[in-house]
């Protein structure tokens, strides 16, 4: 009774050690909160936290180990930080937080894609993503130079024109912002369009290096302000001085001389030479081109005397100037010629002529009066000028279309230059020219049209920010192509595609070939810049398809590809067994696992990697040996592996020799074991003492055989000496006695000798035959022989 007890005693124990000792079942290290998606906005302060995220343990003995994997080197996140729970002693936080310096961009990377790996103490590490999205920011920003303590530095010559633009202000984002100058004391401008512009008279060339800062605010709509500094050095020039070829002139006109005909011109040495008329203050009679130094009139000259003082100066340095007198006399004639109103044609600063006026329009009435006869009207000028009008009588009117998208409407300036010659009869003839300048504007006439086959293809496994490809559309309005591109509908799962205004298509989220052979995206095509209303625009849609080449997937690897396993079969629920570790390619792939054999009795169950045992009525020990299929998902051609389990199963009502060692249900990490097996033959016990003892006859009989045949041949004639054998037969029934013969076919053999005749019966062994025996007996060799007279 005493030895029962302490038998029931040991086997409790036993089970309690199974139950409760460390690493019986070895579970996996569990990160609850993942996946999921961070948004992070991009104007954050570094060391900011990022997320945080939970680790799940099944003990406290020590922190778990979790580290980033699959981001690229420069990133801007720092290492995880593990931090104890202080309510759960089994839960971890993993901190992930933004480095010292980092600076988020969402317009270069708008996503990042973070792998945590966590392992706990003696449990199975596991991998999960956390995907943290950069947004951008709203706030107003200048940029990084205008934005700091110094400033922006530019550097010009001392030379540079009036109201040349010497530096922009460029913040982000751009459109509908307001500048202002702070400071006042700059002979420096700022447009609203953040232009700083030269003074209006120039530098003073007579200086050395010069300093002016500009101190700017900028500010959106939104109340959003930014400011910043520009500090502008002006540079000594060294230049020739303004100079005069001729300081005076005298110059005689006939009377009647048209307006804008040239009277005179003056001309002057130096750089960025300019001419101004400065007597008299405001000049009726004359005007000068400021650029090129001609006189010409303003009006119909009657017969006078005007006494000019031209200026030539420096545009860059108006300080530096000379001047020059021209008297000018305007002499008579008998005859006036026509005096038209208007004395010149500008069609263009004011008011402009579309592209699409209509053939036949009339642009301006000529109104000649003062002279005698009839009047007659032509067109002078290039032939591009005099091909697009012509005169109606008076009436300048358009000749044919006037595009503005040809070619030579842009070699031209998009302006024609023609004279109007209005002549008038008499002698001698008199006529009056009348310059005329159009300006041609253009209208937005055409739709962009579409690229004709717009497909791409695209690797599955292309990285975020990849390019697809460049969709280029066409616009017949000038400036030729000028379109801006856009993308219907927002990206996301079923669109994992942007697309920038230049019309480059980039890859912005996950592709799987598996669930998408191709995508249909929609593209908006908008002409910009082709008319003179910026509302005035047109677009059309574009479908662009984006076909996925699928990547083969690998073979998966397992680790180990055979595990031996031994369990205590339970009472109840199923219990796990092992899991089955495999990894697939590319990395982060499903993988699907099945029992292919070994499982008909249905004792097991997998449920994902995890290999359950179905307690039964199992009432012997035994060993199962499963094969458990792993393959990367659906796919057109399956590739799997096989992996071998051998589970050695004890139920609990059969007894186990003792052990202090408890067998555990998953497989430790240990090196590959392959058994190899050898054909071995090992014969029974019986079947050994039946080959000794033949082996032992056969041995025994050739050594009597050898031993009668010598005594043969030393005494031939002693036993049938001079006797004659011969061999009458055997009856196979009869001998020599009666008896029967020990063979079928025991043969009876007659010795005649001195006219004697013997009957010998010789009784053989089974395994002699027929023909070995008559051998044996005519060399005289017979185990028995009985002879009968």
């Amino acid at each position: 009774m005493g030895m029962h007890r302490r038998l029931i005693f040991l086997l409790l124990l036993f089970l309690l050690l199974l139950l409760y000792a460390p690493g019986t079942f070895v579970r996996a290290t569990d990160l609850p909160d993942l996946p999921r998606v961070v948004a992070l906005n991009e104007d954050v302060a570094p060391g900011t936290l990022v997320a945080k995220v939970n680790v799940s343990c099944s003990n406290a003995s020590s922190s778990p180990n979790v580290t980033l994997h699959g981001i690229d080197p420069g990133h801007p996140f720092n290492p995880i930080a593990i931090s104890a729970d202080p309510v759960a002693t089994t839960t971890f936080w993993a901190e992930v937080t933004l480095r010292a310096g980092a600076e988020l961009d969402a317009r270069q990377v708008n996503q990042y894609t973070l792998t945590l790996w966590a392992a706990c103490p003696g449990e199975e590490e596991v991998e999960k993503q956390l995907f943290v999205r950069v947004t951008a920011d709203q706030a107003l920003r200048c940029d990084t130079p205008f934005a700091s303590v110094e400033g922006d530095v530019v550097r010009v010559l001392a030379d540079v024109a009036p109201w040349t633009p010497l530096y922009a202000v460029l913040p982000q984002p751009l459109g509908g912002l307001m500048f202002r100058l702070r400071n006042h004391d700059t002979p420096l401008m700022l447009t609203r369009r953040g232009l700083v512009l030269a003074p209006a008279s120039g530098f003073d060339p007579s200086k050395d290096i010069q300093t002016f800062r500009l101190e700017i605010e900028v500010m959106d709509h939104h109340g959003h302000n930014c400011s910043g500094a520009v500090r502008v050095e002006v540079l000594p020039s060294r230049r020739p001085r303004v100079t005069f070829l001729e300081l005076q002139q005298a110059v005689t006109v006939p009377e009647g001389t048209g307006p804008l005909e040239l009277v005179t011109q003056v001309r002057a040495s130096g750089d960025n030479v300019r001419y101004a008329i400065l007597a008299p203050m405001a000049p009726v009679l004359f005007t000068i081109d400021e650029m090129t130094g001609e006189i010409r009139s303003t009006h119909r000259l009657e017969v006078a005397h005007t006494h000019l003082i031209v200026r030539a100066y420096n545009a860059l340095h108006p300080t530096d100037h000379a001047t020059a007198t021209l008297n000018i006399t305007v002499q008579g004639t008998d005859q006036r010629a026509p005096s038209c109103v208007p004395a010149i044609v500008v069609y263009g600063l004011g008011s402009q002529v579309p592209e699409t006026m209509s053939p036949g329009s009339t642009l301006v009435t000529l109104r000649c009066t003062g002279a005698e006869g009839d009047l007659r009207y032509a067109l002078e000028g290039p032939p591009a000028s005099r091909s697009r009008f012509r005169m109606d009588g008076p009436q300048l009117q358009v000749n044919t279309t006037l595009d503005y998208d040809s070619d030579s409407a842009d070699t031209m300036g998009f302006q024609f230059t023609a004279t109007i010659v209005v002549m008038a009869g008499g002698q001698p003839p008199q006529s009056t020219r009348v310059p005329m300048l159009v300006t041609v504007t253009p209208v937005n006439e055409f739709t962009p049209v579409c690229p004709n086959g717009a497909t791409f293809t695209v690797m599955e496994t292309a990285a975020f920010g990849s390019t697809v490809g460049r969709v280029t559309g066409t616009d017949r309005d000038y400036p030729r192509d000028s379109l801006e591109y856009s993308l219907e509908g927002s990206p996301g799962p079923a669109q994992p595609f942007s697309i920038d205004t230049h019309g480059e298509i980039r890859v912005v989220g996950p592709l799987d070939s598996q669930r998408h052979k191709s995508y249909r995206l929609t593209v908006r095509l908008t002409d910009t810049h082709n008319d003179l209303d910026p509302a005035n625009r047109r677009s059309c849609l574009c479908d662009v398809t984006v076909r996925l080449q699928a990547v083969p997937d690998q073979v998966p690897v397992c680790t180990p590809e055979v595990q031996e396993l031994r369990i205590m079969a339970g009472v109840g629920g199923h219990q796990p067994v092992t899991r089955v570790v495999c990894q697939a390619s590319p990395n982060g792939a499903t993988l699907a696992y099945a029992i292919t054999g070994g499982n008909e009795d249905g004792h097991f169950r997998l449920e994902g990697n995890t290999l359950f045992y179905l307690p039964g009525d199992l009432a012997e020990p035994r060993t199962f040996v499963l094969l458990v299929e792993v393959w990367g998902g659906p796919s057109a051609t399956r590739r799997s592996t096989v992996v071998a389990l051998v589970v050695h199963v004890t139920p609990q009502s059969t007894a186990v020799p003792p052990s202090t060692t408890p067998w555990h249900t998953t497989l430790r990490k240990e090196p590959l074991v392959i058994t190899r097996t050898e054909a071995a033959w090992h014969p029974p016990a019986w079947f050994v003492a039946v080959l000794t003892i033949s082996g032992a006859l056969l041995l025994a009989t050739l050594g009597c055989a050898a031993r009668n045949l010598l005594c043969s041949n030393q005494d031939p004639g002693k036993l049938l000496l001079g006797k004659r054998w011969v061999l009458d037969g055997c009856d196979g029934h009869i001998g020599s006695k009666g008896q029967p013969c020990m063979l079928p076919q025991a043969p009876v053999v007659s010795l005649q000798a001195a006219g004697e005749t013997q009957h010998v019966e010789c009784l053989t062994y089974p395994m002699f035959g027929y023909g070995l025996w008559v051998a044996a007996l005519r060399h005289g060799l017979c185990p028995r022989v009985r002879m009968q007279h």
